[in-house]
């Protein structure tokens, strides 16, 4: 079990941990087992701006910290995250519901993006630029654009707060985290672990409670001049309409629909491996999933029979007992969906290889469906469960078109062994991101971000830094030449 010392069941406002002012609490409930593991402050407006006050109080002192100071407390912070791996991977197990592996993995990955932006907070450089007059300089520098809020999702409750909240730091801006109110308690350990290696109060804040009145606050102040959010295109647009009158600085890593594309000259062995290893991580619950599955005609058959036997290895269970690699689904709603969306598509002509049942709780089994096409949602909307939908494809210049007709362009995958194919196939995919011969393509000194309805801003590398920066332009005037 999880030491009681990280799991906090109060929000973080102005150093503080604190109730709600209503006194309501919201229960946390382990997906694997329906049991409760602990409530979180039910917070709304009044506490959201209170929040937002105090990171205002603290910006100026956090800016005026050097790049190397704001550097160091990260890398203690880095190093507390490392120490307490096995602890934290419990905690999100738990709550979130995937493999203890994959938890492990995820902490480990998120603690990457603590220690690139402890580096990266001192390469903040700006320019000179040649001057049109011979009495002046252009200079260019980077400055903290001020409070930033981030709202987070339930799927990767570690990797998504460090990668908003590491780099908003980094720069000199003070924080408000909304971590989702399904796994809350990874984001408050977090949080935990960085007022314990003295980050100053109110330079991280933590609200929890319903999402709601929460957002309606970090959109409507003005004080809150960044916001970083990771959810459903739905949700991101609902955001843009609320903070236009305040004109906030937005990143938005939005719904993905990823395609991933087996060439006839692919090594079919790695491909199938690289599909599982997307498909079926955290039971398919990841916005670059590989939701749309398209195998050229020449290797389909191959593929498809070791695939599914690949699939016949996954062992569906709670996260927590060893062997397990695939979790449960994140709630009842999650799994009523994944039904309707089978159903949908058999209804209109897909067959239906393997799997399509649900288990007992939140679990489903690992389903693969061929025949598929656009009209099907399985195809054309975002599935966030295990369900692999196959199509299989003559030419490529036709599957281009098709992948493309989607409104998504968050991450694609491309296998196939000559690069003279792969290359110009990469390029003409509309995604923010593409891996080839790889599952995953993902880390801290990459820019993570999508295309079109998928959303805009990048995260990782320096440009996860720039989100947190304005660019001055400085016009030197009055200097005498010698």
């Amino acid at each position: 079990m999880t030491p009681v010392s990280l799991l906090r069941q109060q929000a973080l406002i102005n150093g503080v941990w604190c109730d709600a002012d209503s006194g309501e609490c919201l229960d946390v409930v382990n997906p694997a087992t329906g049991h409760i593991i602990g409530s979180i402050p039910a917070m709304g407006g009044g506490e959201t701006r209170a929040a937002i006050a105090a990171a205002a109080a603290a910006w100026p002192g956090w800016k005026q910290k050097t790049a190397g100071e704001r550097g160091q407390f990260l890398r203690r912070w880095y190093g507390r995250i490392i120490n307490q791996k096995e602890s934290l991977a419990r905690l999100m197990t738990q709550e979130q519901g995937k493999p203890l592996a994959e938890s492990r993995d995820e902490i480990s990955y998120a603690a990457s993006f603590v220690e690139w932006f402890s580096e990266e907070a001192k390469r903040a450089y700006g320019d000179t630029i040649p001057a049109p007059w011979v009495d002046s300089r252009i200079v260019t520098i980077k400055q903290p654009i001020g409070v930033a809020a981030a709202i987070t999702p339930w799927n990767f409750p570690a990797a998504m707060v460090t990668r908003k909240v590491a780099p908003a730091l980094a720069a000199g801006c003070p924080v408000v985290l909304k971590p989702s109110e399904l796994t809350p308690f990874t984001a408050l350990a977090l949080a935990a672990l960085a007022v314990e290696e003295g980050l100053p109060p109110g330079v991280l804040n933590v609200i929890t409670g319903p999402p709601e009145d929460i957002g309606h606050a970090l959109c409507a102040d003005p004080l809150v001049r960044k916001l970083s959010f990771t959810g459903s295109t739905a949700i991101g647009k609902r955001l843009i309409r609320q903070s236009a009158d305040t004109v906030k600085r937005l990143s938005l890593e939005l719904g993905g629909n990823a395609p991933f594309v087996v060439l006839d000259d692919a090594d079919p062995e790695a491909a199938v491996a690289g599909f599982v290893a997307s498909k079926f991580r955290n039971a398919g619950q990841t916005c670059i999933c590989a939701d749309r599955l398209y195998v050229q005609a020449g290797i389909a058959e191959d593929f498809t029979q070791r695939l599914v036997e690949a699939m016949n290895t996954l062992t569906v269970g709670d996260g927590m007992e060893e062997g397990v690699l695939v979790g449960p689904l994140i709630e009842q709603a999650a799994v009523e969906r994944t039904e309707k969306r089978i159903q949908d598509a058999l209804d209109k002509g897909a067959q239906l290889i393997m799997g399509g049942k649900k288990l007992s709780g939140c679990f489903f089994e690992p389903t693969l469906l061929s025949r598929v096409h656009p009209d099907m949602a399985v195809v054309s909307e975002e599935t966030f469960a295990p369900i692999a939908a196959l199509t299989i494809f003559e030419a490529e210049s036709e599957v281009v078109t098709q992948i493309n007709q989607s409104p998504y362009g968050l991450a694609g995958y491309v296998y196939g062994r000559d690069m003279g194919r792969v290359w110009p196939f990469a390029e003409a995919l509309e995604c923010g991101m593409v891996a080839v011969n790889r599952g995953s393509l993902s880390c801290d000194s990459a820019p993570f971000g999508g295309v079109k309805q998928s959303g805009f801003g990048r995260e990782g590398g320096r440009w996860g830094l720039e989100e947190f920066q304005e660019i001055k332009y400085l016009c030197l005037g009055g200097l005498a030449p010698l």
